[in-house]
């Protein structure tokens, strides 16, 4: 049975539900501070998950902090939540902050277990949907219904139906009347694993806080010399390096190495700090399926730590690209 707070009971049924789902899982929220909850991979699916019980708390840099981790490695960002305000979220209805959809529990449930998407988007003034614009304009065509003949079933302009043709969203009570008269579904669902955004509604388009966070840019110094000199030593490697702030891991890398690229998790810190994380940075690394390491002050004696790599500042020093690195790191722990 899950345990602790009603957060921490939300995180333990949404990472059981991915797992019956046949998601890989690694539990991040121990963590703290942490930008997410869970990881999870099915396949070429990753999913980066933060677990909120009111969406409101997601606050702009937390939403860049988010996204630009799902940019890096890359993969989805998906918030659970649970209400906004006072108001309590729909199943069915995908929200968004900052560019970030949000979904209720509920509704990962459908669309994991069941297979039944959502199809309701929540933007300016109420509930929208996207519309099939294909199937919409060759209904039209087939049975020879003029634009004006729609355009007054729908209650809508002319010009309107030509935006529901291209793919623009349409509120839930004007794909109703369209679907009621033309007898076919036109609503086309939302795929939650897919990287994409529901098209705007034809009459308006998001509020500001649904806008996609605007790409940071990227962070080569911690305020700590111990972590910025392992920085500037995987940059001098060519690795591409940024800095994560509130993550379990210091900085994510990327680099071409034998003819990949390679995803490289780099914690700085104590022994015992190692000891602490080393098997979430090894759960992360292998839902990303990239490499973790540990980097310490001074030599301790040990390769590793229950699996996790472990260097001394002076034996990464030693190693002058990326593939001895990586080759170091493999003969060291679980890579």
């Amino acid at each position: 049975m899950p345990t602790g707070g009603p957060r921490d009971q939300s995180i333990d049924r949404v990472r059981h539900l991915l797992e019956s789902a046949g998601f890989f899982v690694s539990d991040a929220h121990h963590i703290r501070p942490t930008t997410f909850d869970l990881m999870a991979r099915r396949d070429s699916d990753l999913l980066i998950v933060k677990i909120l019980k009111n969406i409101d708390a997601l606050d702009p840099e937390e939403a860049r902090r988010i996204a630009e981790l799902g940019r890096l490695f890359p993969a989805r960002v998906l918030v659970i939540g649970q209400t906004s305000g006072a108001n309590d979220l729909e199943t069915g209805v995908v929200y968004s902050r900052y560019g970030i959809p949000i979904v209720v529990e509920e509704s990962l449930r459908e669309y994991l277990q069941k297979g039944i998407p959502p199809f309701l988007f929540s933007g300016p003034g109420g509930i929208f949907a996207r519309v099939d614009g294909v199937r919409l304009r060759e209904l039209r065509e087939e049975r020879r219904i003029s634009l004006g003949a729609l355009a007054s079933v729908a209650g809508v302009s002319r010009r309107t139906i030509q935006l529901y043709e291209d793919g623009a969203g349409a509120e839930v009570e004007i794909i109703e009347r369209l679907e009621r008269y033309l007898a076919e579904p036109i609503a086309r669902p939302l795929d939650l694993f897919a990287d994409e955004r529901p098209a705007e509604p034809a009459a308006g388009s998001h509020p500001k806080d649904g806008d996609a966070p605007a790409t940071p840019r990227r962070r080569r110094t911690t305020g700590d010399a111990l972590r910025d000199g392992v920085l500037r030593q995987l940059d001098g490697m060519g690795w591409e390096v940024t800095v994560t702030i509130r993550c379990p891991f210091d900085s994510l890398s990327h680099g071409d190495t034998r003819g990949e690229d390679r995803t490289l998790l780099t914690s700085v810190g104590t022994l015992r700090t190692a000891h602490n994380r080393a098997d979430l940075l090894l759960q992360l690394a292998r839902v990303a399926e990239g490499h973790a390491m540990f980097i310490v002050r001074e030599a301790t004696g040990r390769r590793d730590v229950e699996g996790l790599p472990i260097l001394s500042v002076r034996e990464l020093q030693r190693h002058r690209d990326r593939d001895e690195l990586l080759d170091a790191i493999e003969e060291r722990g679980a890579g």
